[in-house]
């Protein structure tokens, strides 16, 4: 089986769940690409809000049809992706640096499915980097003040700018993003609030209570996960 088996598969699975008439957000990652893929072959009557200009490049070049948040009054079904998934469903997203888009259009959602696969299945978050986006102008204060933040919620980090290819990475909106290795979030309402405190932060990775179930593709297929059905999959 290759790494894109399951990927592939919780994709295609999560194509299903989408109808005619629905306007649906399309989640940014490798795994949302497969639902990119899968939803371009059914043909469906369909509006699609795209995360980031990734995935709307894609998603218009296999000939679905876009629209924008500001142009819609809600969205029926978004599906996407995720970095890491906890226990309630609580997520780290923003590996595809989308995170502030991605969670204005879940917010916008009547319904949000995440699809993942099972690698990305765990007990405590934090081992993946939490993505903090930031404007640019006065970036290291902010920064300060997230380290502090941090601290005073028993995290002890240096967060770092996120580059590529030895460039800054600069989000769709134009903004920076610092990545934390937390370790262990064990407090992630705390985390969330703390950061949400501090002027200069745009947006940060945690999505609690966003959704409330998830796809998880495995070696054995698809499973289903609620916030009470919650189990190890990290080894599927």
């Amino acid at each position: 089986m290759s790494v894109d088996d399951p990927k592939r598969a919780v994709g295609e699975t999560a194509a299903d769940l989408v109808q005619s008439g629905m306007i649906v957000g399309l989640g940014t990652g490798t795994t949302a690409v497969w639902l990119v893929r899968a939803l371009a072959t059914r043909h469906l009557d369909i509006r699609c809000v795209p995360t980031s200009q990734a995935t709307a490049v894609l998603a218009r070049e296999l000939g679905l049809a876009l629209t924008d948040l500001d142009d819609v009054r809600e969205i029926d079904l978004t599906i996407d992706g995720a970095d890491e998934i906890g226990p309630d469903l609580a997520l780290i997203k923003g590996g595809g640096a989308a995170l502030l888009r991605e969670k204005l259009v879940w917010e916008a959602s009547r319904r949000c499915v995440c699809i993942a696969d099972a690698s990305k299945v765990v007990q405590t978050l934090g081992a993946f980097p939490l993505p903090i986006e930031v404007v640019a102008f006065g970036h290291t204060t902010t920064l300060r003040r997230i380290t502090g933040g941090l601290a005073d919620c028993g995290i002890l980090t240096a967060p770092r700018l996120r580059q590529k290819d030895g460039a800054v990475v600069i989000t769709d909106s134009g903004n920076l993003i610092y990545d934390a290795s937390c370790g262990a979030i064990l407090d992630p309402v705390s985390v969330e609030a703390a950061l949400k405190s501090i002027t200069g932060v745009v947006e940060h990775g945690l999505f609690l209570g966003l959704t409330k179930e998830a796809l998880i593709g495995t070696r054995l297929g698809v499973e289903r996960l609620g916030p009470r059905d919650f189990k190890d999959l990290s080894n599927g």
